[in-house]
């Protein structure tokens, strides 16, 4: 497999494993971009929240969940898609890539890999092999909680168009 299909069963199977069943309870987003617009942007590729219960304080003591796609020690070892913003962080690569970096991973980010491929798709079921630490984030859960929407809005209009154009 070429890199992009690699990135594209990553990404495929860690949204799968984010979001189950398709179940619309889950909170998540892809390509979450922050500080838009500035030399400072960054995008995580796919990020999750999971408040405590739906009331105030049980959303505000949520946690966020940011995961990173790296199909190749390549793109392990660019500068882009390091931006772990979330309280849990994780890689998501192959194993082989994994078994090449695994002492270049900063204390605290976990790390997925595939394991084997789902009896009802083409993706794979993902395994950790390394336990993410959770970290204080440093911005508030308003603006994460923005950044998704915004980012699960234009999926929904890309979908729109899509379905319109079909």
């Amino acid at each position: 497999m070429d890199r992009k299909e690699i990135t594209a069963i990553l990404s495929l199977s860690i949204k799968k494993h984010i979001v189950p069943h398709n179940d619309p309870r889950i909170y998540w987003a892809r390509e979450v971009t922050f500080d838009y617009a500035t030399s400072n942007s960054v995008r995580v590729d796919y990020m999750k929240f999971k408040p405590v219960n739906n009331t105030v304080s049980g959303i505000e003591k949520g946690d966020f969940y940011c995961y990173e796609v790296k199909s190749s020690v390549e793109d392990f070892h660019s500068k882009n898609g390091h931006n772990f913003l979330g309280d849990y962080n994780y890689y998501v690569m192959p194993e082989e890539v994994y078994a090449k970096v695994s002492n270049e991973i900063p204390y605290g980010i976990g790390v997925y890999v595939p394991e084997k491929k789902n009896y009802r798709g083409d993706w794979y079921d993902l395994k950790s092999v390394k336990k993410a630490v959770r970290k204080d984030r440093g911005r508030p859960v308003s603006e994460m909680l923005l950044m998704m929407f915004r980012s699960a809005a234009r999926e929904r209009r890309n979908e729109d168009e899509d379905y319109r154009k079909a």
